[in-house]
């Protein structure tokens, strides 16, 4: 069943990507495109790939923040199980690379993986937290040309609809926490009248995830999670400018991070593995608002996926050969733990 479920998300993915491929090149003119990248400036590549790894490094420090009510990790297995995951995500369907990324950790620290994801769970919530506030500084900061207003206000309503549901996931989950067994029952009758033989499983899913699911409670721990968000996307932010500046576009800061607000909306669609198509899509529909035409739009985007994609990939795979792992051990294993854990 789940093997089903995954062949059709992987389809559904693949459709949307081709999509968004064809709206992209039906009207492009390759030679105008290809005058594009005869400018590319590489002097902006190496600090923008620098500052990429750099923002890998700060998220294995942010995790050993989130990690430190379960154990004192190490940076030395932080960092490559980090590689390892988005090395993952970007050649999987459907995210496995996060439940890659927690077994990655969890073998060589001696944690289970539930609670390595749970603490992946709070990763996630910080990201989606810092990035919603660097969509309300946009909002405040950015200055779109005459005639953008739609997509000023298209920002607007993603920014309450994204706001809305991590504060949904926050309650959710302090819920679980609280009130376990009154969350539990309310989720047992929700999902009955849908899957009834799925209560139970369910059941024992949620009671093994809110058992791993920890937050630092000292000042430093939490402060060292705000720095260290900050700093992962100010780091992660900061090669789309440099990546601007190599193919001639000088625009304010803040139009970078307008780019990485479309960007971080575009994984959330459902794609091909590491999300080709809907990236490019979201970055060409992001620089138009500047009236940035078609072309080196296109360019940039690819310029920009490339550098996300090939640098982490490369080294994940590498990592994941040091460590003599392979995907589909990893995969065997963590399902046998699944099993174990129930």
């Amino acid at each position: 069943m789940f093997t089903r479920k995954l062949d059709k998300k992987l389809l559904l993915g693949l459709v949307i990507s081709a999509v968004c491929l064809l709206l992209l090149f039906r009207k492009i003119d390759f030679h105008k495109m290809a005058e594009a990248f005869a400018g590319l400036d590489y002097r902006y590549l190496a600090p923008a790939l620098v500052l990429t790894f750099a923002s890998y490094y700060l998220r294995a420090v942010r995790w050993k923040f989130l990690l430190l009510p379960i154990k004192k990790t190490s940076l030395g297995n932080l960092f490559p199980s980090t590689l390892i995951g988005y090395m993952a995500n970007n050649l999987l369907p459907a995210r496995l690379g996060e439940l890659v990324r927690a077994y990655s950790l969890g073998s060589k620290e001696g944690i289970g993986t539930s609670a390595v994801f749970a603490s992946l769970v709070l990763d996630r919530l910080c990201d989606g937290f810092t990035i919603l506030l660097v969509l309300l500084v946009t909002f405040f900061t950015i200055r779109l040309p005459a005639g953008m207003e739609g997509v000023e206000h298209a920002m607007v309503t993603g920014g309450y609809v994204t706001f809305a549901l991590y504060v949904g996931v926050l309650a959710f989950l302090f819920l679980l926490r609280r009130h376990t067994g009154f969350t539990l029952s309310l989720v047992a009758r929700l999902v009955r009248p849908l899957a009834p033989h799925l209560g139970e499983k369910i059941d024992g899913m949620l009671r093994s995830f809110i058992s791993g699911i920890r937050f630092p409670g000292d000042a430093g721990s939490i402060m060292g999670i705000l720095v260290s968000s900050l700093l992962v996307w100010a780091t992660a932010i900061w090669p789309v400018d440099l990546m601007l500046r190599a193919f001639g576009v000088h625009l304010p800061p803040t139009a970078a991070m307008f780019i990485m607000v479309f960007l971080v909306f575009a994984v959330m669609v459902p794609a091909s593995p590491g999300f080709i198509g809907t990236h490019h899509l979201a970055c060409v529909t992001a620089l138009s608002a500047f009236e940035i035409g078609s072309e080196r739009a296109l360019s940039i985007a690819i310029v920009i996926h490339a550098m996300g994609f090939f640098p982490v990939t490369v080294a994940g795979l590498g990592c994941l050969w040091r460590d003599k792992l392979s995907i589909r051990n990893i995969s065997e294993n963590t399902s046998q733990e699944q099993l174990r854990e129930q």
